[in-house]
């Protein structure tokens, strides 16, 4: 518990220098939450998602993971996204990814590195795609911050591939998906200028029709027993 004091300690005087600039802040916060934002992000400790947007507690829905990857059979992203979509209604989703990202740049080595190489294939894949642009890049570390721009781009798509978001626009639901990525050595974020709003705006192949569903009738056939016969 010594180990935790100072985070203890930090958070009493967090809470007071709140309540005495908003005496209700914390009464109000806990009776709903209603953000118009869902902010995927890397885990590294250096991204701080809502002090970098200058947003406060209950303005914006977070999940985070290494390199902001985000996969169609990650069930923990993919309940974050509905959650967000469906229940919360929020109006945004944003991919933020950063310059100089551990996990990118280990996606971008031929070493093993354990458990993580599994996630890290999904970034690979994000390479390979790319792989003539990137690897007319000269010099490692803008090699590095161009995967990781494309690393967002392709997350932007995949969310945008989904049924949650999909559904929301048949649904004429107001629902767009940004990209966005952060550089640590100036705090500043860049708009990487992707967008998707409409469910039009997808290649062909993943527009998903709703699918029709039969009315399930069965054929119960009601036989006389011996017994009623008589």
């Amino acid at each position: 518990m010594d180990h935790l004091k100072r985070l203890f300690d930090n958070n009493l005087v967090w809470a007071e220098n709140i309540k005495q600039n908003k005496p209700n802040f914390f009464s109000d916060l806990s009776k709903q939450q209603s953000p118009d934002y869902l902010w995927i992000g890397c885990s590294d400790s250096r991204v701080v998602s809502e002090q970098l947007v200058g947003l406060q507690p209950g303005e914006l829905f977070v999940h985070r993971n290494i390199a902001n990857v985000v996969v169609p059979t990650d069930l923990n992203c993919l309940s974050v996204i509905q959650f967000a979509v469906e229940i919360l209604k929020v109006k945004h989703i944003i991919v933020c990814g950063h310059y100089g990202c551990g996990g990118v740049k280990a996606s971008m080595e031929s070493v093993e590195h354990g458990l993580i190489d599994n996630w890290l294939c999904h970034i690979k894949s994000v390479h390979q795609q790319n792989e003539d642009e990137l690897l007319a890049i000269k010099g490692e570390t803008k090699r590095l911050d161009r995967l990781c721009e494309l690393n967002v781009i392709e997350q932007v798509k995949n969310i945008c591939h989904t049924t949650v978001v999909q559904r929301a626009w048949r649904n004429r639901k107001e629902l767009s998906v940004h990209g966005c990525i952060y550089t640590l050595e100036t705090g500043i974020l860049k708009n990487l200028n992707v967008r998707f709003s409409e469910i039009h705006h997808m290649n062909d192949i993943f527009q998903l029709k709703e699918a029709k569903r039969d009315v399930y009738k069965p054929n119960i056939t009601i036989m006389k027993t011996d017994y009623e016969g008589r």
